[in-house]
């Protein structure tokens, strides 16, 4: 028997509550590192542990949070949502707190550590949003179909609101920046030092604009969440009943790390995100119609492809401003594929999974945990790589100018690092086994399941 079809406002209200992890993600990719290294001058070498350790704290946090929810109850607003709403006050308070400056006459060991301590509570936080968000499409209702569509709207909204995210904190903060940089410079070519009075009264002002900024987003992110707990309702299924689990974590941790399927996504899932953590694009609707014609797996390796050139191309080429926009908009469609790739293809791992381990039920948020878990820690490390990279490089935040070999050092970390990572990625995919003949299969199986637990069950 068929299930009832998802119905389109379903499918927008779930999308929509995507929107506060790219929006705020992105804009801590953005600017968090100018933020901490150029506005609270903090050296690159404590910057690069902030972004590193905040991330790695999600090594904690993610799969923790997976497993607390594969441990708790269904109450009357569902297992999920729950979770979902009651983290995002603490989720909106620690995101403004991250954008805070405390008093210039702090030491910078105290800078640290509160810069580093708002971080992980927001990650935390944010870890308690997504994990039971994202594991909320198994349970959306529909079929397979249904599901990759609800994924395809899902990931269009969160591409647009990487650039909500980054265009909002970018127009109230980039005048500020521009003049920061023009206060660098006087007249007769000489250099301002860091302690110049213009241009300590512009970053007081850069100060207060990136907290507008963060009351700005947190109010969206407020919104985001109101509209997916108004939309959505939780549809539990014969494979997916939403009780307890009642295995142990360590148990658990071995059933889905030895799942092969799994493990195949997860480490081409890693290699993708440490080479994109930038662009972004709205080419989302072209690749879910190419999935459905050509499969996942070849959307996997032509999407890949596409911005090994662009990659080349944008760090050669830095005069010519047409061939520039062009390979950014080319790498841009290729960022698409990072975005709902992966995502569309976790689901028929956890149907595959559930299918052969039909004795292991509720284990979807230890799934999803983990994979929101290595795409955090991907950016992280790309974010703390860069950051160290620069320090080594002789970069410093007084400076207007910057010598060659920092320069040199972004190149390489443009075009040469990425397209390595996506050379491991593409390798890997080659072995990821779930192809469109198992997709059928799985769905025929899935179906005599349903019918199967019905006629057991039929009250």
């Amino acid at each position: 028997m068929q299930p009832a079809p998802l119905p389109f406002y379903r499918k927008l209200c779930y999308a929509v509550g995507g929107a506060p992890y790219q929006m705020t993600g992105n804009a801590l990719g953005f600017f968090l590192q100018i933020f901490l290294l150029d506005v609270v001058q903090l050296e690159p070498f404590h910057s690069s542990l902030i972004l590193f350790l905040g991330r790695a704290w999600d090594a904690v946090t993610d799969p923790a949070v997976g497993f607390l929810i594969s441990k708790s109850p269904r109450r009357r607003l569902g297992k999920l949502v729950p979770w979902i709403v009651s983290s995002t006050p603490f989720g909106v308070v620690f995101y403004c707190l991250v954008w805070s400056t405390p008093s210039d006459a702090m030491p910078v060991s105290l800078k640290f550590l509160w810069y580093l301590t708002m971080y992980c509570f927001f990650q935390t936080s944010m870890s308690c949003y997504h994990v039971p968000y994202s594991s909320l499409t198994m349970f959306l209702g529909g079929n397979q179909r249904d599901r990759d569509s609800a994924t395809a709207y899902r990931m269009g909204v969160e591409v647009f609101s990487t650039l909500v995210g980054s265009g909002i904190q970018g127009q109230i903060v980039g005048g500020y920046h521009a003049s920061m940089m023009k206060s660098c410079s006087v007249p007769n070519g000489t250099l301002y030092n860091g302690t110049s009075p213009g241009l300590t009264d512009t970053l007081e002002n850069t100060r207060r604009a990136y907290v507008i900024a963060s009351v700005v987003l947190g109010s969206l992110y407020c919104l985001a969440c109101l509209i997916l707990f108004l939309g959505v309702k939780e549809q539990p299924g014969p494979l997916s009943p939403l009780g307890r689990t009642q295995l142990p974590f360590c148990h658990s941790l071995r059933l889905i790390l030895g799942h092969l399927p799994y493990v195949w996504l997860l480490g081409g899932f890693l290699f993708m995100s440490l080479a994109f953590q930038v662009v972004a694009s709205l080419s989302i609707p072209f690749w879910q119609w190419f999935l459905v014609r050509f499969g996942k797996k070849p959307a996997v390796f032509v999407g890949l492809s596409l911005i090994i050139p662009a990659l080349i191309v944008i760090t050669v080429v830095s005069h010519n401003f047409l061939v520039f926009v062009f390979m950014v908009i080319l790498a841009g469609c290729s960022m698409a594929v990072l975005y709902l790739l992966p995502w569309s293809m976790l689901p028929d791992v956890v149907d595959d999974f559930r299918l052969k381990n039909p004795n292991y039920l509720n284990l979807e948020a230890f799934f999803y945990s983990f994979y929101v878990f290595f795409n955090k820690f991907a950016g992280g490390l790309s974010l703390g790589i860069s950051t160290m990279s620069l320090h080594f490089a002789g970069y410093r935040a007084s400076d207007c100018t910057h010598n060659p070999s920092v320069i040199l050092t972004l190149q390489i970390l443009m075009a040469p690092v990425p397209i390595t990572l996506l050379l491991i990625a593409m390798a890997i995919f080659c072995f990821y086994p779930i192809d469109e003949e198992r997709r059928k299969q799985m769905r025929v199986e899935m179906e005599a399941a349903g019918h199967w637990v019905k006629n057991e069950n039929p009250g």
